[in-house]
C-alpha cells in the first residue's frame, strides 16, 4: 500500500506535525486462552468503533500481555486507545455506580479515597460520561461536597499501542512498527510543543492557548495511526509524558467541567467511516436521533409482560442497531464485540435471517455487501475460489500486511448455501424483484461453486489450504471440536451434517425462483440434485446403534459419530425422513444435551466433554434458536417453548438482560440458580440477540409469500408467561400489518389490529 504522504526513516511530516520513531518494541507470544478470569468490563460501540474499559471507566495500562487485554478503543481492528486512567492525587477513585445501558455511551459515578489528612473519604464527586460518534467524547464533571475548600491534582494517561486486533486475540509477531513521539508539532491554533528527549517525553504546554496532544504509531506497511486528542472546558495545567495534570482548587459545594474529544486518524485522515460530532452533547443529540430513526424503521415487538420479557427485547431492538456497521455505502451486522466487529459470511448471514420479522433491510444490505466480495479468482493463500462467500474481513495492520489472509479470507464451508438460503427467504419476506434480478448472477456462481466441491464425494466438505486458516470451517470452527464418539479428532476432508442440510434447503428454495423465472432446467435438476442428496444423507450420516445423526464425515467418509447439536439445524431443513428427525428432536432434549437452559453443543457422556469448552459442551442461543425453529416445524410446540422459556430465563439473568454468544453447559439446578458464564463471549453478539427474534418468530410461526401476496400465521402459541403479544410495522412486501395475538389456556388466538396495503393474512390453527 502506498503512503499517502512522503515518508522516510528518519521523519514522517504529516499536516505540519512532525514524528520522530521510539524504539522498536516487540510483541511476544501470547496464549489464545486468557489465563486469568477477566475483570468486568463496560462495552459501548457505533459503528465501526468500540470501547472496552472497566467499570470505572478506566483502561489501565492495558497490553497484549494482560490477563484482560480485549480493553480499549478500538476501530478498524486497530487499537488506537490502551490506556485511559483517571486518577485523584495518583490515586484511583472508588467505584459508586457506573452504567453502558445506552450502548454507545457509558457514565460512571465515583468519589475519592482517603487521601492521607489531605481528603478526606468521600468528599469529591467525580461523574464521567463517555460517547463513541465517530470519535471519543468524554466530560468529567468533579464537585467539592464539603464544607471547607479543597485543592488536590486531577490526571488522565492516555496511552495508545496501536496493536491489531489479532495481536490482542493472541497473534504473535516477530516484527512490530514504530510508535512515534511528539515533536514540535503544531496545532489548530499555531502554537509550539516541544519534546525535550526525556523518556517519556516530557511535553511543555502552554495553558492559555494548547488545544491538543497526539500519539502516533507508523505500521510496517508505512500508513502512520494517530490518537489525536482535543481537550475543552479547561486545558491541563501540565503534561507528565502522556499524561494530563489538572492542579484543582475547589470552594464548598464547587462544580468543575472538564473534557477532550479523541479523534483517530490514518495518514492525516479520519480513520472511522462516521463523521463526528465536535461535542459530547452534539455526539450523544447524533446517537439519539439515529437511533430514533432506526426504531421508527423496525417491527415493534412487546408483551403484556411488565417485567423482564419486554426488557428482554427492548435491549436486543437497541442491540441490533449497535451492531451495524458500515462498509461503503452498506450497512450490516458486525458478528459481535469485541473480537468480531467486522464484516462475516456465516454470522452476519444467519443474523440476517433471524431478523426479517424485525427488519428485511439488513437482509437485503448483507446480501449484496457479501455478493460484492463473492470469491472471483483460485486463491489458496486466502482460500478463496469463485462463487464462494467471504468468511471475515479485516482492515488492520496485519491483514494489510499480508500476515494474515483475511482480505478477505474464504474459509467457511457453509456461508455459500447461507447466503443462498438468506436469497430466497428475503424473495418470500419482501418480493423485491430488483433485488432478486441483480444477485441473480451471484446465486448462479454460488451454485456452481456448491457444485464444483460436490462433483468428487456427493457431499459439501471442507479442508484447510491456507498455512494461516481455520483446520475447522463450519460454525464450530475452534481446533478440537470435531470429534467422534471416543473423543478422537476426525481427520481429513469433513462433510458436515447441517452444511449438507444447508445445500438441501438452497437447491429446494432456489428451484421456486428458477422456475418463476422461467428456468425449468435449472429447478428440474436442483430438485432431483436436491432429492439425491436426501436418499443418500439419510442412509450415510444415519448411526443405527445410537438412533442419531453422526456429526459429519471424515476424508475416508466415516461417520464422526458424536452426539452434538449440530442435526439439530437440519431440523427445520426438511433434509431428514420424518420418523429420523422425530428422534434426533428427541434425543437433543436428554438430561447430556439439554442442561435446562439449553441444549449442549456436545453430549456430557462424551470423553471430549468440557462444560467450559469453546465448542465441546458449551450452549449457545443462536444454536438454540435454530434447534427450536426445528422442534417448531416438526409440530413439537410444547417442546419448542421449552427451550425458548430455558434462553429467555439465561437472558433475564444477564448483565443489561442481554443474550451472551456463549455460557457454561453446567447443569442448571433449581428455579434460583444462575448460568455460568463463559469468561470471554462476545457481548453484545449478533447472532446471539438476533436469537431473540428467532425465538419470537418461532412462537407466532410467520410464513411470508409476499411474491402471492399473502402472510400465513400457522398454529400461533404463546408461552404461559405471556397472554398478549403484538406486532406493529410488521412488514411483508410493500404492505405494513399490526397483528395482536392472545393466549386463553393452551390456545393462541391472531387477529389483524390494523393494515395498510392489499396483503392476505391467512391464520389457520
Amino acid at each position: 500500500m502506498t503512503p499517502d504522504t512522503l515518508m522516510t526513516p528518519e521523519k514522517i511530516v504529516l499536516d505540519e506535525k512532525t514524528f520522530v520513531p521510539a524504539e522498536f518494541i516487540p510483541i511476544p507470544e501470547w496464549p489464545c486462552v486468557i489465563s486469568e478470569r477477566p475483570q468486568p468490563t463496560l462495552t459501548v460501540k457505533d459503528d465501526d468503533l468500540f470501547l472496552v474499559t472497566d467499570t470505572l471507566g478506566n483502561i489501565s495500562g492495558c497490553s497484549i500481555n494482560d490477563g484482560n487485554p480485549s480493553m480499549g478503543l478500538f476501530c478498524s481492528d486497530t487499537r488506537f486507545l490502551s490506556r485511559l486512567e483517571l486518577q485523584i492525587n495518583q490515586h484511583s477513585p472508588v467505584l459508586l455506580s457506573s452504567t453502558a445501558d445506552k450502548g454507545f455511551s457509558l457514565s460512571v459515578l465515583c468519589t475519592n479515597p482517603r487521601i492521607d489528612d489531605r481528603l478526606q473519604a468521600d468528599t469529591v464527586g467525580i461523574r464521567r460520561e463517555i460517547v463513541l460518534n465517530g470519535a471519543l467524547f468524554e466530560e468529567i464533571e468533579i464537585s467539592n461536597y464539603s464544607t471547607t475548600t479543597v485543592s488536590f491534582e486531577l490526571s488522565i494517561s492516555f496511552e495508545a499501542d496501536f496493536a491489531d486486533l489479532f495481536e490482542v486475540r493472541g497473534f504473535g509477531r516477530e516484527k512490530r512498527g514504530k510508535l512515534l513521539r511528539l515533536l514540535e508539532p503544531k496545532f489548530e491554533e499555531g502554537v509550539t510543543a516541544f519534546c525535550d528527549g526525556a523518556s517519556p517525553p516530557q511535553i511543555h504546554l502552554h495553558p492559555d492557548k494548547e488545544k491538543a496532544l497526539a500519539l502516533a504509531y507508523q505500521g510496517l506497511d508505512g500508513l502512520v495511526m494517530e490518537s489525536r486528542i482535543n481537550f475543552q472546558y479547561r486545558l491541563p495545567d501540565s503534561f507528565k509524558g502522556y499524561t494530563a495534570l489538572w492542579q484543582l482548587e475547589m470552594a464548598p459545594h464547587e462544580t468543575q467541567k472538564l473534557g477532550y474529544r479523541l479523534n483517530m486518524l490514518t495518514n492525516n485522515k479520519p480513520s472511522s467511516t462516521v463523521s463526528s460530532a465536535v461535542t459530547l452533547v452534539q455526539a450523544k443529540a447524533a446517537e439519539m436521533m439515529e437511533e430514533q430513526n432506526w426504531v421508527q424503521q423496525i417491527t415493534r415487538i412487546r408483551a403484556d409482560d411488565r417485567g423482564t420479557f419486554n426488557r428482554v427485547i427492548e435491549r436486543a431492538e437497541q442491540d441490533m442497531y449497535l451492531l451495524r456497521q458500515s462498509f461503503g455505502k452498506y450497512k450490516t451486522v458486525s458478528a459481535g464485540v469485541p473480537w468480531y466487529s467486522t464484516l462475516f459470511g456465516r454470522d452476519s448471514i444467519i443474523t440476517a435471517s433471524q431478523t426479517l420479522m424485525l427488519n428485511p433491510q439488513i437482509a437485503k444490505e448483507t446480501l449484496i455487501l457479501l455478493a460484492k466480495y463473492q470469491g472471483k479468482v483460485e486463491d489458496e493463500w486466502r482460500e478463496e475460489e469463485p462463487g464462494k462467500i467471504l468468511h471475515e474481513m479485516r482492515l488492520g495492520e496485519l491483514a494489510r500486511t499480508q500476515e494474515i489472509p483475511h482480505t478477505p479470507y474464504y474459509g467457511t464451508v457453509d456461508a455459500t448455501p447461507l447466503w443462498l438460503m438468506l436469497y430466497a427467504e428475503y424473495y418470500a419476506w419482501t418480493h423485491d424483484l430488483e433485488t432478486l434480478e441483480q444477485l441473480w448472477p451471484n446465486a448462479l456462481a454460488a451454485m456452481e461453486w456448491i457444485d464444483r466441491n460436490m462433483k468428487e464425494t456427493g457431499y459439501l466438505s471442507y479442508y484447510r489450504k491456507s498455512r494461516r486458516g481455520l483446520a475447522n470451517q463450519g460454525w464450530k470452527d475452534s481446533g478440537d471440536c470435531i470429534v467422534n464418539r471416543k473423543g478422537e479428532l476426525a481427520n481429513g476432508a469433513i462433510a458436515l451434517c447441517e452444511v449438507q442440510g444447508y445445500v438441501y434447503a438452497a437447491k429446494m428454495r432456489l428451484a421456486e425462483i428458477a422456475r418463476m423465472k422461467k428456468r425449468l432446467d435449472l429447478a428440474d435438476s436442483w430438485l432431483e440434485e436436491a432429492r439425491n442428496l436426501k436418499l443418500r444423507f439419510n442412509k450415510d450420516f444415519w448411526m443405527e446403534d445410537q438412533d442419531f445423526c453422526a456429526l459429519a464425515l471424515d476424508g475416508d467418509g466415516k461417520q464422526v459419530d458424536s452426539i452434538t447439536s449440530n442435526p439439530g439445524h437440519c431440523l427445520h431443513l426438511g433434509i431428514f425422513t420424518p420418523e429420523k428427525a422425530y428422534s434426533v428432536a428427541e434425543r437433543l432434549r436428554a438430561p447430556d444435551m439439554f442442561n435446562g437452559w439449553g441444549i449442549r453443543t456436545l453430549s456430557s457422556l462424551s470423553p471430549a466433554y468440557n462444560p467450559m469448552g469453546y465448542h465441546i459442551g458449551s450452549v449457545w442461543p443462536h444454536d438454540n434458536a435454530l434447534i427450536a425453529m426445528g422442534l417448531r416445524s416438526l409440530g413439537l410446540v410444547d417442546q419448542a417453548l421449552e427451550l425458548f422459556e430455558g434462553l429467555f430465563d439465561m437472558t433475564r439473568k444477564q448483565p443489561y438482560n442481554r443474550p451472551p454468544e456463549l455460557f457454561c453447559g453446567f447443569e442448571r439446578i433449581g428455579d434460583d440458580s444462575v448460568p455460568v458464564q463463559y469468561p470471554v463471549a462476545c457481548t453484545p453478539q449478533a447472532w446471539a440477540t438476533g436469537s431473540v427474534f428467532q425465538l419470537l418468530q418461532m412462537m407466532v410461526n410467520l410464513v411470508p409469500d409476499a411474491p402471492n401476496n399473502c402472510l400465513r400465521v400457522i398454529d400461533p402459541a404463546l408461552p404461559e408467561s405471556i397472554n398478549r403479544l403484538s406486532l406493529h410495522n410488521l412488514r411483508v412486501g410493500p404492505t405494513i400489518l399490526d397483528l395482536e395475538f392472545e393466549r386463553s389456556g393452551s390456545t393462541t388466538a391472531c387477529r389483524v389490529a390494523k393494515k395498510r396495503g392489499n396483503l392476505r393474512v391467512v391464520i389457520e390453527a
